[in-house]
């Protein structure tokens, strides 16, 4: 048996081959345009087991090669540390580290989506994108009317848009606040169209998909986009076998250090889906506006860590509770 490690880059592919005995049999570095190549040498080393890290664009070669390998591994990033903190660090190595590693079955491995799961995630990545961009114009609008002291709650209303357009501005700004509103129209219709590909996404779902979406809509103050996020950045939530788990892989368990008996608590961990973490912060503050049982739960908190710990505590929570509805199959059910 034959353990590859691959090191992937964009442009370039680094191999190194290791027997059982650890010991490099062969080294081969190809350009990443040269498939045929890839896949012609791959076709040659059977038997083999292969293992390439988790990173952006390893998709394509793993589509390419798994048909030869007995195994393809994919490499937890984060978890492979001797490879990133490594004082000695090349290609050469960190392949061959990956290939040793292999050879005494000792990868952190990563969780490949399907490509259903690769589909959704795309398209609710980029609408988050178009969301923070609409933010982000709102907020240069506002900025500049401010600067005249004419800012209004309602001036992206019908309305706001005619009284913001007789406000006396200096001619400089006036042409950076229409650019600024085109921009904002612009984005506003790809905001539009991204919801509308979700929505058609969603009507492919498989039963179960439905199931999920239809128990996940039931606890207060989870909408749509909260369900797309959660389904997306999760893949599947039944993967994670325990709600600890959930909430490490999505940055939210708290963490600790203890030395002579004496524990120093630490924030998050910040990990995972930045998507994912803000729309859970997000939904928790409507979680606790509108159900009076979470919105105990958030006032004592606050009283004893303040308010932002408070909302993130809570939306570790709704995470949890996200997971029960959907692995136990059963809709929310309020506190009395």
């Amino acid at each position: 048996m034959k353990y590859i490690g691959v090191d992937l880059h964009k442009k370039t592919i680094v191999i190194c081959v290791v027997n059982q005995a650890y010991q490099v049999i062969q080294r081969r570095r190809f350009a990443c345009g040269e498939t045929a190549a890839i896949a012609e040498w791959f076709a040659a080393q059977d038997p083999f087991e292969v293992v390439v890290e988790a990173t952006a664009s390893y998709e394509w070669f793993v589509q390419l090669i798994e048909g030869y390998a007995q195994r393809v591994v994919l490499a937890h990033p984060g978890k492979l540390r001797v490879i990133a903190e490594s004082t000695r660090k090349s290609d050469k190595i960190d392949a061959r580290v990956l290939a040793e590693f292999l050879a005494r079955d000792m990868i952190p491995a990563a969780h490949r989506a399907t490509p259903r799961q690769h589909e959704h995630r795309r398209l609710v990545r980029h609408r988050h994108q178009v969301q923070g961009r609409i933010t982000s114009l709102k907020c240069r609008i506002r900025h500049i009317l401010a600067d005249y002291n004419c800012d209004r709650k309602n001036v992206f209303t019908q309305e706001g848009r005619k009284y913001a357009s007789t406000v006396k501005l200096l001619p400089a700004d006036r042409f950076v606040l229409e650019e600024l509103w085109l921009s904002l129209e612009h984005h506003l219709q790809r905001l539009d169209a991204v919801n509308k590909a979700l929505q058609a996404f969603a009507r492919q779902d498989s039963p179960q998909d439905k199931r999920a979406r239809r128990r996940l809509s039931t606890i207060p103050g989870v909408g749509t986009v909260t369900i797309d996020v959660f389904l997306a950045e999760t893949a599947d939530v039944r993967r994670f076998g325990s709600q600890k788990k959930l909430t490490a892989y999505a940055g939210l368990a708290p963490g600790g250090r203890e030395s002579d008996g004496k524990l120093q608590e630490l924030g998050i961990a910040r990990s995972g889906s930045r998507v994912l973490r803000w729309v859970l912060v997000q939904a928790a503050w409507q979680l606790v506006q509108r159900d009076e049982h979470w919105r105990r739960i958030f006032e004592a908190l606050a009283k004893r860590r303040g308010k932002k710990k408070a909302i993130v505590a809570i939306a570790r929570r709704l995470l949890c509770l996200m997971m029960a509805v959907v692995v136990n199959d059963r809709p929310y059910r309020r506190a009395a």
